[in-house]
């Protein structure tokens, strides 16, 4: 299985889904392939956001390493499915990969029993609530695949 988060900037909400991801798959003995990107090209290169960094740590989760780069219509073949964090990033996905004939895009909050977006922590501020969110949409998604037997 291969997964692609994807959010405005990848330095924030999809690096942490990333990483909050790759975190349970390991501990649940499962092999799938996990990265992120953005629909904009304003952050390329750059390190996930402080916040982002701090609020992972604090979960001992470690993303050193990471640098925001653009998603790409390759990218829509390469992964089986591709997440975005809110609306405007899968409308923004969408226009990236030419439509999604597949169905492989979806929200990350579609596999909670809260649908909508994640809270963009650039803009309110709370990583807090960024990462209950990015945190119960994982485990949603988790239990989505274990469940499908992918």
């Amino acid at each position: 299985m291969k997964i692609l988060f994807v959010c405005l900037g990848n330095i924030c909400r999809s690096p942490m889904a990333e990483f909050v991801l790759k975190k349970m798959v390991r501990e649940a003995g499962l092999d799938y392939e996990i990265a992120s990107a953005a629909t904009s090209d304003e952050e390329h290169g750059n390190p996930v956001y402080p916040p982002a960094r701090q609020v992972m740590a604090r979960h001992g989760i470690d993303c050193s390493g990471k640098f925001a780069r653009q998603l790409t219509r390759a990218d829509y073949e390469k992964y089986n499915l591709l997440i975005g964090m809110d609306r405007s990033n899968l409308r923004n996905m969408q226009r990236i990969c030419g439509g999604d004939p597949e169905g492989k895009m979806s929200l990350l909050m579609d596999y909670t029993d809260r649908p909508g977006d994640v809270a963009d922590p650039w803009y309110t501020g709370d990583f807090g609530i960024a990462w209950r969110d990015v945190n119960d949409g994982c485990r949603g998604l988790l239990q989505y695949l274990t469940e499908k037997g992918t």
